[in-house]
């Protein structure tokens, strides 16, 4: 059975036990900037426009020698009675149960409302620590308009830039002063400032130990990264709750719920695999708001950071321009993809709009021919909403992580090339070229280099063919193949 662990990023060695600092307020009062700050990153997405956050985000950052993890949370309006406002509440009162401290972040440009007062009131009735930070505080008169927060009853008030970085380091004084150090925290400080090896010797050895060491020129991968790509809402927040078995990312029927990636990682049969839930891609001319344009633009970061893609497919919509477009973006990248096609009960055993249940054969191939470059992508019908077929994904993605980091000898590739009849590959004689030897360059995605009698670029049916005839003989499943040509008489042939 899998296992699963909230997701920290950066992870670092022990990320699990650091203590946690969350940092909560109403939308559009600085929350993100300060996340990034603090946390040297551009994870959680910043703007002008209100409630751009909406899933918990995670990070870490370190102060006065001592780690700790940090969440930003969506703007709460507590007893805001519509969808999104109430998902968002109730992501951040997961991230409040879970921190040892809460920073509460105000405007100092906006006068104070009854949500701030809600909220402070509901944060102060709770046993942990609450710092006030009044954001966007630049210059002496400011200085003093911040002041008037101590109306809200939060006692320890700092008044900080996020933007510019002023008072920050009064706020983490503050903060960390309140958390106690842990023990085992203290010992491995202690370790690392004496002579002595940060790492016992036998734990080096033991067989549990992660030790990366380089195997073919690749350093050995511990950890796979899936990104779950497609358009707004075919289900792809609702695909990472049903893989990891939490409420992580907010589901809503509303297109473009989803704006941050969120992630989460789940360990299956001794392998660590993050899925990350991205934001729904859409052409740039569908896009108004500037969150969205800059969540297709993280989204597209995400997928070229990711070894694996989850492309959700909408099963009571089809296959659209828009599926072949974000399958473009993933077998261009280099990444290995798998079509997943959700909502599956909606046209088969739950289908209520009175007609036959949609044939998975028939399906298949209109999705084949609508996407005729993935054509090395496997298929999976599930229903993450009802959370049928999880296990097949995950041994999917755990297959095609080991198919994408396969590696052929030269010795291997050179017999197979013996046995290869060029001549049936369906090219014109002036595009034809000769292979002297052929050779493995890269993996992730597998990468050949081809020795050959002339400098020209590989005519697209002769690498369709050699391609076909590679997978035949080493499999390569659910990974595109790259080809570079490297002539032995270039300068010849181009003069």
């Amino acid at each position: 059975m899998p296992t699963y662990r909230r997701s920290v990023i950066p992870a670092g060695p022990g990320a699990e036990t650091l203590p946690l600092i969350a940092i909560v307020g109403r939308p559009n009062v600085g929350k993100s900037t300060l996340f990034n700050r603090l946390t040297r990153s551009r994870r959680s997405i910043v703007g002008d426009e209100p409630g751009i956050t909406r899933d918990r985000i995670y990070g870490e950052f370190e102060w006065d020698g001592r780690r700790f993890r940090l969440v930003d949370t969506g703007g709460i309006v507590p007893d805001d009675p519509e969808l999104i406002p109430t998902e968002i509440y109730n992501q951040a009162k997961v991230a409040l149960d879970e921190a040892q401290a809460i920073i509460m972040v105000v405007d100092a440009r906006t006068e104070l409302a009854r949500p701030d007062y809600d909220l402070a009131r509901l944060l102060t009735r709770g046993s942990k620590p609450v710092f006030l930070a009044v954001n966007k505080v630049e210059g002496e008169a400011m200085a003093l308009e911040a002041e008037n927060f101590r109306r809200l009853g939060i006692r320890d008030l700092h008044s900080i830039s996020a933007e510019h970085g002023l008072g920050i380091g009064e706020l983490l004084d503050a903060v960390t002063a309140t958390i106690p150090e842990q023990p085992e925290m203290l010992s491995i400080t202690t370790r690392q400032d004496s002579d002595e090896p940060a790492v016992d010797e036998r734990e080096a050895h033991s067989p549990t130990a992660q030790v990366p060491h380089r195997t073919h020129g690749e350093f050995e991968q511990h950890e796979t990264a899936v990104a779950i790509i497609g358009r707004p809402n075919v289900g792809k927040s609702t695909l990472l709750n049903a893989l990891t078995g939490t409420s992580r990312a907010i589901v809503s029927p509303i297109a473009g719920t989803t704006r941050d990636a969120v992630d989460e990682t789940v360990e299956y049969e001794g392998d660590t695999l993050r899925f990350v839930d991205t934001a729904g891609i859409r052409r740039k001319g569908k896009t108004n708001l500037m969150a969205e344009k800059l969540s297709v633009v993280m989204a597209r970061r995400h997928l070229e950071a990711a070894d694996v893609a989850l492309l959700v497919i909408d099963a009571t919509e089809g296959v659209t321009a828009s599926d072949a477009t974000i399958g473009g973006y993933a077998h261009e990248s280099g990444r290995s993809v798998i079509l997943v096609v959700n909502k599956w009960d909606a046209v088969t055993t739950a289908r209520a709009d009175g007609k036959p249940p949609a044939d998975r054969d028939i399906f298949e191939q209109q999705l084949r021919r609508a996407l005729k470059y993935l054509d090395y992508a496997p298929v999976l019908f599930l229903s993450a909403k009802e959370g049928k077929g999880m296990k097949s994904v995950l041994r999917e993605v755990k297959k095609l992580a080991a198919e994408r980091r396969k590696r052929v000898t030269t010795g291997q590739m050179n017999r197979f090339l013996d046995k290869i009849d060029f001549q049936r590959a369906p090219v014109p004689m002036a595009k034809r070229i000769r292979i002297f030897y052929m050779t493995q360059a890269a993996v992730a995605p597998p990468t050949f280099v081809l020795f050959t009698d002339r400098n020209i670029k590989l005519h697209f049916a002769f690498e369709r063919f050699l391609e076909n005839q590679i997978r035949a003989a080493f499999g390569f499943e659910g990974t595109p193949i790259w080809f570079k040509v490297k002539a032995r008489n270039a300068d010849k042939n181009e003069g």
